[in-house]
């Protein structure tokens, strides 16, 4: 199958072509012709298999056949994201979709001035990718209008409740017009996001391009064990050692990722970090130098885990576990994409064994273990069973009795005598005694 036999017009068509797309994508081919017909879309799908371009194209293509001018402060399309990563990607992706498109484009997150977005706004857009928190921020100074809207977009819906914003959702769903074509796309979606669907959209099309929470084949995974304080010396170890090149690293917390950063600066190595106590422009700027290949090492919290598209990343490590299991999900889910072949490895300590247990729940799969020559823990990471209940050991039965046969007695010795014998010689009654007779000679 190819873009064009799925009703894409000759503008995007090119930028396709431009972009060396050749093949649609399987949620690509299941999803841009029910966009295109206007329909509801509800589409769960692993990361790197093409979302964005699954909903951005056929969306592109309706707005440019509608051909309705944009009023001032108003847009025609509103795209949710969860994080200012993910706003950027996305945004990206649609100039560069929409690049032979006479449609003006804007994406607006927290972190920066606010003042040139609204001014941007003034115009009018036809497509505004936004973070909830900074579009109601926008809203509430009345730089963005909602009654041009017919085309709404949740991407990572469920990352965005997880982040807490239920609230800005609910005030944007009321704002935007009831006439208009919803679309909802991720990786992973729970069952409270299932049912909150069910009142967003309007007889959807559902596509489950893989089964719900998994994580994809292309991703070779696997968990070394070691005690919590040596996994910052695992880790550089493993880096000499296998001589890895570059490498995106998930690290639970700021100040364990600026710990990690001091360790391997001080070995000579290039590494740069993103993480929420970063300002923006530092982010993406040490997010294009992982992607120019300027820095061999990028450490990162979970506002990394979704929104990051490396070409070609050879290698995921979490030198530790997230607290929610659908973030390991996301995270490995940067290595592996468009069909690459990567590798995703878990750094575990004992600590972490019910993180360890979710995760191989939620994706139906025992991580495969493994443990490293003279890293060895001495704090064992307590096996799991499919249901993530740990694992005890049996305990020593005991050796059964058989039944009729006991055992044999103890021989019964005569007293030794305390008296002399009369005549000075040993009493000829004193003679060895027989031994009993034995139960096993019956």
């Amino acid at each position: 199958m190819t873009f064009a036999a799925l009703g894409l017009i000759e503008p995007l068509l090119r930028a396709t072509d431009t972009l060396a797309y050749r093949t649609p994508t399987p949620v690509q081919a299941a999803v841009i012709p029910a966009v295109l017909a206007g329909r509801d879309v509800m589409a769960a799908a692993q990361t790197g298999t093409g979302k964005t371009a699954g909903f951005a194209l056929p969306l592109l293509q309706r707005l440019v056949e509608d051909g309705r001018p944009v009023g001032s402060n108003a847009v025609r399309a509103l795209v949710l994201v969860p994080t200012r990563e993910l706003a950027e990607q996305v945004y990206e992706s649609f100039r560069a979709y929409g690049q032979f498109l006479p449609l003006r484009y804007l994406v607006a997150y927290g972190g920066v001035s606010i003042n040139p977005q609204m001014m941007k706004l003034r115009r009018g857009v036809d497509v505004l990718v936004a973070t909830p928190g900074r579009l109601m921020d926008l809203y509430g100074q009345n730089a963005v209008k909602f009654n041009q809207v017919q085309l709404l977009v949740l991407d990572e819906a469920d990352r965005m409740l997880d982040l807490g914003f239920s609230r800005e959702l609910n005030a944007v769903l009321n704002a935007v017009p009831r006439r208009r074509q919803t679309l909802l796309f991720s990786a992973t979606f729970s069952e409270a996001i299932r049912a909150m669907a069910d009142t967003l959209l309007h007889d959807p099309l559902r596509v489950d391009i893989s089964p719900r929470n998994t994580t994809t084949r292309s991703v070779r995974q696997s968990v070394i064990t070691v005690d919590k304080k040596r996994k910052a010396e695992l880790f550089c170890h493993l880096l000499a050692e296998r001589r890895w090149g570059q490498v995106l690293v998930f690290v639970k917390t700021r100040k364990g990722v600026d710990e990690l950063v001091d360790v391997l600066t001080e070995r000579g190595l290039q590494v740069d970090a993103i993480h929420g106590d970063k300002n923006q422009p530092a982010r993406l700027r040490a997010l294009a130098r992982f992607k120019a290949g300027e820095v061999q090492l990028l450490i990162a919290t979970d506002v990394a885990a979704r929104g990051l598209d490396i070409d070609d990343l050879p290698l995921v490590v979490n030198l530790d576990l997230p607290i929610v299991a659908e973030d390991y999900v996301h995270r490995i889910g940067r290595t592996g994409r468009a069909g690459a072949q990567g590798e995703a490895i878990s750094l575990v300590c004992a600590d972490e064994v019910q993180q360890l247990a979710a995760i191989e729940v939620l994706t139906q799969q025992m991580l495969p273990r493994h443990e490293e020559p003279g890293f060895i823990p001495a704090h064992r990471v307590p096996m799991t069973d499919a249901r993530g209940q740990l694992v005890k050991k049996p305990k020593k039965q005991k050796k059964p009795k058989v039944p009729g046969i006991a055992a044999p007695a103890a021989p019964k010795l005569a007293p030794k005598s305390t008296s002399k014998p009369k005549s000075g010689k040993p009493e000829a009654s004193l003679a060895k005694p027989k031994p009993p007779k034995s139960p096993w000679s019956r």
